[in-house]
């Protein structure tokens, strides 16, 4: 008999070893903006004693936040106490930190979630002699129906505000205490298989998505998890502060807003360049684009003023020949033809040296030379 009941000490040691090492393997998500701020909002009744109260938060899936409402929950054992989850800045996000049950309150962040939840610890109730006893000063109970209580007033030395994560950029700055260090070290328990399943139906809900509800959910509260279509199910008053869309904050201006040129000049690569018109050139067609390409591009038709001017005769050259952006004006050279002196354009000197000039000056034959020349002439050829 020892023997088994040593087993059975064993097992439930591995048990609840297992379960401990369970809610530190959490499976986290960082989103890259923050939380909405808590919803104000009433408690409901306690349903019958024994039931544990457990804060409302802001859980995140499919890109958006919804709302998890506050409910009451049975522990899985007595002696346990519930230590909310929480949103902390880490890693360049937000990440959730889940909650669990233990002997003692751990840290939560210093998020202010009230009823018994001010950021430190629980004052909204304690376990006695098995039994769990609420403090009336902070819970909505039914003392008809539920008759462990006492009523001990709350000193909140904490400043009360509606933000739902701690560090970043106005979050919560706050630090595990000792005392919550210690109970971060002790054995805890996941959720119960009721409030997993409570976490559910709130994901499966499109109006408690931050989207639709704009930090106002219809459904802030339940007597019991899961009865979100219960008559005892509070509304949420009002939002804990204006909301603002999760898509205003991961807004990317260079993808929705074409980059604007400086000046004037859109840059390559960058958003709009491509698609803006050119300042000078709007809606230019393509044909109009030779003339910014080189001189040595034009086509041989365009360059008839590069052929020489001596085989152009003078009198059949048009005036259109001779534009006024030609090259030669622009460098050291000769004047344009129009501009050059008349000897230059005269015929080659060939062309105008008279040759029978040279004739008249010859001294006419004398009869002694006619008559030497003449048998000259008469030989036969070869002699």
């Amino acid at each position: 008999m020892r023997l088994i009941a040593s087993m059975r000490s064993l097992c439930f040691a591995l048990m609840m070893l297992v379960l401990s090492a369970a809610s530190f393997a959490q499976i986290s998500i960082s989103v890259a903006f923050a939380p909405p701020a808590l919803p104000v909002y009433e408690q409901p009744l306690v349903p019958g004693d024994g039931y544990l109260w457990i804060p409302g938060y802001w859980a995140y899936a499919d890109d958006d936040y919804y709302w998890v409402p506050g409910t009451w929950v049975m522990p899985p054992q007595a002696g346990l106490l519930w230590t909310p989850g929480y949103w902390g800045w880490g890693d360049n996000g937000y990440v959730f930190n889940d909650g669990y049950w233990g002997p003692t309150v751990g840290f939560y962040g210093g998020i202010s979630y009230g009823y018994g939840y001010f950021g430190q610890g629980y004052e909204g109730g304690r376990w006695q002699d098995g039994q769990f006893y609420y403090n009336r000063s902070v819970n909505n109970v039914n003392v008809t129906t539920v008759h462990n209580i006492y009523n001990t007033t709350v000193i909140n030395s904490t400043t009360v505000n509606r933000v739902s994560y701690n560090g970043g950029n106005g979050g919560i700055n706050a630090r595990p205490r000792p005392e919550e260090q210690a109970a971060a070290r002790e054995r805890h328990i996941p959720p119960v298989a009721a409030q997993t399943q409570h976490v559910q139906a709130a994901r499966a809900n499109p109006e408690l998505r931050a989207s639709a509800n704009h930090g106002k959910p219809p459904v802030a509260a339940t007597p019991k998890p899961g009865a979100f279509n219960d008559r005892a199910v509070v509304p949420a008053k009002a939002a804990g502060a204006p909301y603002k869309p999760a898509a205003n904050r991961t807004a990317q201006p260079a993808a929705n807003t074409p980059a604007r040129p400086e000046n004037g000049v859109p840059r390559p690569g960058r958003a709009g360049a491509s698609s803006r018109p050119e300042p000078n050139q709007p809606n230019r067609p393509p044909a109009a684009e030779p003339n910014n390409r080189p001189e040595p591009n034009r086509p041989p038709a365009a360059e008839p003023n590069n052929r020489p001017e001596s085989n152009r005769p003078e009198p059949n050259r048009p005036p259109a020949a001779q534009p006024s952006n030609r090259p030669e004006p622009n460098r050291n050279e000769p004047p344009p033809p129009s501009q050059r002196p008349q000897s230059q354009r005269t015929p080659p000197p060939a062309e105008t040296r008279p040759a029978p000039q040279q004739h008249p000056q010859q001294k006419p034959e004398t009869p002694e030379e006619k008559k030497k020349r003449q048998p000259e002439e008469q030989k036969p050829p070869g002699v």
